[in-house]
């Protein structure tokens, strides 16, 4: 019996690798409680940052390439931290213009400049007790780099027009795609503001360096647009993942994303479809696909020869081959049709 569970494990792994059996929304083993996938030692090292770092008030800065999940883990570290029953209050620092972004962040009272026709409480406000996610701090033009450098400094600050200090209980997490000691050397960030911001740096990897989260990233993407698109597709074909497994990704975990998402849209109810515009982003130097669909089929059939062989060629039910593989028994049995297989039964 524990050599049949053994098998078992060792077979659910082989499976969830080349797709035959869904994994749908497996995240990490790191006991926060929070929407990080995957289990590769990349990403288990940033979940260890982030269980070090949560409860502490200091100011942490996040880096890595666009899509990479920043935003995801600034919430994983606010949900930690002791500040968690308020909501983090979030500026994206590359998406407003330079005249707007002193008044989104520190608020501006009525008739400071034209068009104040009220007062507005600024982020920082908004954020008191809390946590504040800047993202795209590589953005932020220098005059408000200045402001921003005080406030961090004096943990207080004054609304547009305004003459009353407001104090800054304040957590800062800040997040950039650009290399800040380059943009120090070329004078677009001040070196005062990322030492104040770099207390705890956090760098995020890029897909390709976590590849072996790429199936349970796919799958969770897969069973998400499957719910919302209300279709049946149970699994990403051995081929398709394949492909998957091997792009470069420049547009990281949102990349992958927007791929399944597409792929769900063009696909039937039931039977997952190679997004068509996939195929125009292939590595330079890919191997051969027609050596590896034969692999990746073969394994396939070996997998399903194994279940077979393991659940004595029940297919059905609990203890079938079905259930072993994390699929329904009409799949299987499509599958063992398409790649002609039968079962043996003893005379």
């Amino acid at each position: 019996m524990q050599y049949a569970n053994t098998q078992h494990d060792h077979l659910v792994r082989e499976l969830r690798y080349t797709g035959l059996a869904p994994v749908t929304g497996r995240k990490s083993a790191s006991p926060l409680k929070h929407d990080i996938i995957g289990d590769s030692d990349a990403i288990l090292q940033v979940m260890k940052l982030v269980a070090q770092v949560a409860s502490s008030q200091s100011s942490v800065l996040l880096l890595g390439e666009t899509g990479t999940g920043k935003e995801l883990i600034a919430e994983a570290i606010h949900r930690q931290s002791e500040r968690r029953d308020r909501p983090m209050i979030k500026v994206n620092c590359g998406a407003l213009p330079a005249n707007l972004i002193e008044s989104e962040l520190f608020g501006h009272e009525r008739g400071s400049f034209t068009g104040a026709i009220e007062r507005r409480i600024g982020k920082f406000e908004m954020a008191q007790r809390s946590t504040l996610f800047l993202d795209e701090i590589g953005e932020m033009p220098p005059e408000l780099q200045v402001k921003l450098l005080r406030v961090l400094q004096e943990k207080e600050f004054e609304r547009i027009g305004g003459k009353t200090s407001i104090s800054a209980d304040v957590r800062i997490i800040a997040a950039t795609n650009r290399n800040l000691e380059n943009e120090i050397l070329a004078g677009r960030f001040r070196i005062d503001l990322f030492y104040r911001l770099n207390v705890f740096p956090i760098t995020l990897p890029a897909l390709r360096e976590r590849r072996t989260d790429i199936p349970a990233l796919a799958n969770y993407f897969l069973s998400r647009y499957c719910a919302r698109e209300k279709k049946m597709i149970s699994h990403i074909p051995p081929g398709y993942l394949y492909t998957l497994m091997n792009y470069h990704w420049p547009g990281n975990i949102r990349e992958l994303e927007n791929i399944i998402a597409r792929s769900v849209l063009l696909s039937g109810s039931e039977d997952l479809i190679e997004c068509p515009v996939f195929s125009t982003l292939q590595n330079n130097n890919p191997p051969a696909m027609s050596d590896t669909i034969k692999t990746i089929t073969q394994n396939e059939i070996d997998h399903i020869l194994k279940a077979l062989s393991i659940c004595n060629n029940k297919i059905h039910g609990p203890g079938g081959a079905a259930a072993l593989l994390h699929i329904n028994a009409s799949t299987l049995l499509s599958r063992m049709k398409k790649l002609g297989i039968k079962r043996k039964f003893s005379a």
